[in-house]
């Protein structure tokens, strides 16, 4: 029942990936990815939280409005929206209860960053690794995860209090 339970868990979540991707994909690199795969990994640990990232943004990159990305960059974008949910499972596996509120907005911060990082360098080098010119392209990638970033660092300290009404649900005994 456990696993029945895990696994319609990561298809919601890979799910809520994909839609509210949908919801905003007129603000480019503003979205909710990170928070989720991140999210998936606090509450179920890294292998769950991997396969959000994976699924979801699979689902995404394949099924965009915009055009499915190119094998090698789906490929990176992929394994890099996986990293947060590595990120994720190390902030459960941390003494994060007991910290104060602003030690917690600061590794959240924190946690944003390597989080937004982790997808936007792989995929960046691989993007431009397959266009070229190289270097000009990396920096203008590189340019645009400022956006990214910086939504991130105010997403993940507004709404994990919502990730932790989920934990304190999913693990009721602590």
């Amino acid at each position: 029942m456990i696993r029945l339970r895990l696994i319609t868990r990561i298809a919601l979540f890979s799910a809520l990936i994909y839609v509210l991707s949908w919801g905003t994909s007129y603000f480019p690199n503003l979205n909710f990815i990170f928070f989720i795969v991140f999210v998936a990994g606090f509450l179920w640990g890294v292998v769950p939280g991997m396969l959000v990232g994976l699924i979801g943004m699979g689902l995404w990159t394949a099924f965009n409005p915009y055009g499915m990305a190119v094998p090698p960059i789906m490929l990176a974008q992929m394994l890099g929206a996986s990293a947060g949910g590595v990120v994720g499972a190390w902030l459960r596996c941390t003494d994060w209860q007991r910290w104060s509120s602003a030690r917690r907005i600061v590794i959240l911060v924190l946690s944003s960053i390597a989080c937004t990082l982790l997808f936007y360098i792989p995929v960046n080098f691989v993007d431009a690794w397959v266009f070229q010119p190289f270097w000009p392209r990396f920096v203008a990638g590189m340019l645009w995860t400022v956006v990214s970033l910086g939504f991130n660092a105010v997403i993940f300290p507004l709404l994990f209090k919502v990730a932790v009404r989920l934990y304190v649900r999913e693990n009721p005994s602590g």
